[in-house]
């Protein structure tokens, strides 16, 4: 390898977007190929998810630049592996939400993005540090969430049948006949709160299920979480909300509380929580802000 040469490690999800992500990759290769002539670029196709955490796990200790290709759960993988690290991050979306890249300010098209992770511009954000009860820790880049979103997270992660951007107003329907409010347990900054709340979202950036705004103008660069509550409200006007989850106008509703904390514990009775729309499993969770933990291309 030459001087300057770097290794670029890009690993792809050749399933996400119904297959969208293998139908580009001969375009995405022959384009960074083209772009970096003088690296070398190993493209490592997974198998299943399991595959792709680990390579993603090895390219942040043996490579200088991570690239991953595909939806949300490839994005979330690829910064868990690059978290804390000096390897930088950049996310080719080729699924159906792509919530960390409009979190993080970053192309929506693979071709823009192409062109932005082979510039060579870089910058730090905050992430979102997710410890469970086992002492184990999660990296999130845009929200954690329990209560109402996390319950129709898991049940669109299980749908045999993929749905796409309508895969989040199905399952809430199918959630909301049967949802009641749920009692929190809440430590803020070190200030213990109880609450019943039909959902919480702590955010590190605002976006989440496909597009929605768990909370509108949330800052990946302030050191801090935004922390949204919906205090209880009756299924006819938690469907009448939902719409406006993908404006942000939800947040003008007198149920909604919002506020911003450095660290926040969720615990409650019959929680689940799910952070960037994967499990996190059982509560109590600490979310943690941290500054800078991770270097994005882009």
């Amino acid at each position: 390898m030459s001087d300057g040469a770097r290794r670029v490690h890009l690993v792809v999800n050749p399933t996400a977007g119904r297959g969208r992500a293998r139908r580009l990759l001969p375009k995405v290769a022959e384009a960074l190929g083209a772009a970096l002539p003088s690296d070398a670029l190993r493209i490592v196709e997974a198998a299943d998810a399991e595959h792709a955490e680990a390579a993603c796990r090895a390219a942040a200790a043996e490579a200088d630049v991570l690239l991953v290709m595909g939806g949300d759960g490839m994005a979330h993988l690829g910064l868990n592996a690059c978290a804390g690290t000096p390897v930088p991050l950049g996310v080719l979306p080729a699924g159906t939400g792509n919530d960390l890249c409009r979190g993080l300010g970053l192309p929506l098209g693979v071709r823009d993005a192409v062109v932005a992770v082979t510039q060579g511009r870089r910058r730090r954000v905050d992430l979102a540090q997710v410890t469970k009860p086992d002492g184990t820790t999660r990296w999130v880049g845009c929200v954690v969430s329990s209560g109402f979103d996390s319950r129709v997270a898991l049940r669109a992660a299980a749908l045999r049948v993929p749905l796409g951007p309508l895969a989040y107003a199905v399952c809430a329907l199918a959630e909301l006949r049967t949802f009641r409010p749920l009692r929190y347990r809440l430590r803020v900054d070190g200030v213990p709160r109880e609450l019943d709340s039909m959902a919480i979202f702590v955010a590190n950036a605002e976006f989440f299920g496909g597009g929605m705004r768990a909370a509108p103008g949330a800052d990946v660069h302030d050191g801090l979480l935004d922390v949204t509550v919906i205090h209880p409200v009756g299924r006819a006007t938690l469907l009448r909300l939902l719409p406006s989850l993908y404006s942000g106008g939800f947040v003008r509703h007198p149920a909604i509380e919002r506020f911003r904390a450095s660290e926040v514990v969720v615990d409650g009775d019959g929680l689940i929580g799910s952070g960037d729309g994967e499990a996190l499993g059982d509560v109590p969770l600490r979310v943690a802000s941290v500054s800078n933990a991770l270097h994005v291309l882009g």
